[in-house]
């Protein structure tokens, strides 16, 4: 792709391109803030539709759905469509969803804005990325930006979690229609900032797979749908079961369709790579089960000890709130111990947390149960966040690196909405009541935090080959 604009001044190209990053990042700050925002809203929500846990965790995972069926698919329709195009009808649509999952009252039209949302934010979240890189010359004004872009992304979760609290207290549909005025401004100022992009000459990027993207995303909501059923049918309930056979079939035929088709979501070298593998596991598991705990802990305490939404979105602070203040100086950490140790490292500490809680309880009083727990959680994000992402792209050439990342994404958010049913799946609808109902959903988050660690921990033997050197990531280390 090339991008063409009109000559300009040295002040007002500079003028524009801070403005450009403005946009890019406001929308960043939305994409990540939307994963968050329904957390502490999901009990309200729950009694205003009627559903159990099993169904609001639909509101949380149908927005990661989105987001991971579109991940590997957008590049694709980006290089087609251009980077512009497709980034402008993203947050036009964007807009839009969110107005009308503010007024829904059916929660299957509730569910679908948040998938159509999680959609949007694939396209636009890496897509912001690669402007960038062709916006602002390499070099120290790249590097700011990409810093004010990943700082953006890396508060997203914390400013979500607040806006929750804060809106819910109002009424719960808030949280939902709060993005539609801040993107159609985004969407104005971008159109008149966002380059427009061409394909180079002679160059044809070819058909999108858009059969492919289908197929995974059906698979994937095929598996959630399946474990979210548990509750009501059990583990053999025929229609459970149908949507799990149905996930395994539609898998099988992707892995089969990506082996003939020209321009496959992933090249078979990428998942040959051990150290995409682990990162990818490692980072699904620790966001799953982070989310997963959430969700149980914003039912408990809103539910049976009774607490409003602000204090259970202040409470949840301590996991949070680190990652964001700490972003801009992870490079550093990575430069001096390296992904491996540091990713280990994270992993233990969150473990860690997640076993405090289990073993503690929700019902034990909030400075010695959950407190720590979070602390240790949140310690955990703070080592291995940034190391997990460098990590899945170590050692991959310059020309894959935003394919094997939106694997890597990819695979972050199927993670969140996996883990998120089967969590959800373990919690009685009287969960709220109930003094022991949580305690099988966070056993099953250790479970999962124990699945990433073990990952964590076979990558440090030595004589790997993936883990880049210090001098590099010390370069790196804003990126």
């Amino acid at each position: 792709m090339t991008s063409s604009t009109a000559p300009q001044t040295p002040a007002a190209a500079g003028a524009r391109q801070w403005a450009l990053l403005a946009v890019l990042a406001g929308n960043m700050l939305l994409d990540a803030l939307e994963v968050s925002v329904l957390v502490v809203a999901a009990p309200a929500i729950g009694a205003d539709l009627g559903l159990p846990p099993a169904g609001v965790q639909w509101t949380m995972s149908g927005f990661a759905l989105g987001f991971a069926g579109l991940l590997l698919f957008g590049p694709q329709l980006a290089e087609r469509r251009g980077r512009r195009r497709t980034y402008l009808a993203a947050l036009a649509l964007f807009a839009a969803a969110s107005l009308v999952g503010a007024v829904a009252t059916d929660p299957v039209v509730l569910v679908a804005t948040r998938f159509v949302k999680g959609c949007c934010a694939a396209l636009t979240a890496p897509m912001g990325l690669a402007i960038i890189t062709s916006a602002f010359a390499d070099g120290a004004a790249r590097r700011r930006a990409v810093s004010v872009y990943a700082f953006f992304g890396a508060a997203g979760f914390t400013v979500g979690l607040l806006l929750s609290g804060l809106l819910t207290a109002w009424d719960w549909r808030w949280t939902l229609s709060f993005p539609a005025p801040v993107v159609a401004v985004l969407l104005v100022v971008g159109a008149r900032v966002i380059p427009r992009d061409t394909p180079a000459p002679g160059t044809d990027p070819g058909r999108p797979d858009a059969a492919g993207a289908l197929l995974l995303t059906g698979a994937l909501f095929a598996l959630v749908g399946g474990l979210s059923l548990v509750p009501a049918d059990g583990w053999t309930g025929p229609r459970g079961s149908g949507l799990l056979l149905l996930s395994v079939t539609l898998f099988v035929v992707l892995g089969l369709r990506e082996r003939v088709v020209s321009r496959p979501l992933v090249p078979a070298p990428l998942l040959r790579r051990p150290g995409l593998a682990r990162a990818a596991l490692g980072a699904a598991c620790l966001n799953g089960a982070y989310l997963s705990t959430l969700l149980t802990s914003t039912l408990h305490i809103q539910g049976r000890e009774g607490h409003g939404p602000l204090w259970t979105a202040l409470a949840f602070l301590p996991a949070s709130a680190p990652l964001a203040c700490s972003a801009l100086y992870s490079g550093r950490m990575i430069g001096r111990f390296g992904t491996r140790r540091l990713i280990a490292a994270g992993l233990s500490s969150a473990l860690a947390g997640f076993v405090l809680l289990w073993h503690r309880g929700l019902n034990t009083p909030y400075p010695t149960g959950l407190f720590p727990a979070l602390l240790l959680v949140g310690a955990g994000f703070v080592l291995a966040f940034t190391a997990l992402n460098i990590q899945a792209t170590a050692g991959v050439p310059d020309s894959g690196k935003g394919r094997a990342s939106a694997v890597y994404q990819t695979a972050v958010q199927a993670g969140a909405a996996l883990f998120l049913a089967l969590t959800a799946a373990l919690l009685p609808p009287a969960s709220g009541r109930a003094v022991s109902a949580h305690a099988p959903a966070l056993g099953a988050v250790v479970v999962i935090a124990a699945l990433g660690w073990i990952s964590a921990i076979g990558g440090l033997r030595p004589g790997l080959q993936d883990d880049p050197s210090r001098s590099t990531l010390v370069r790196r280390r804003t990126s």
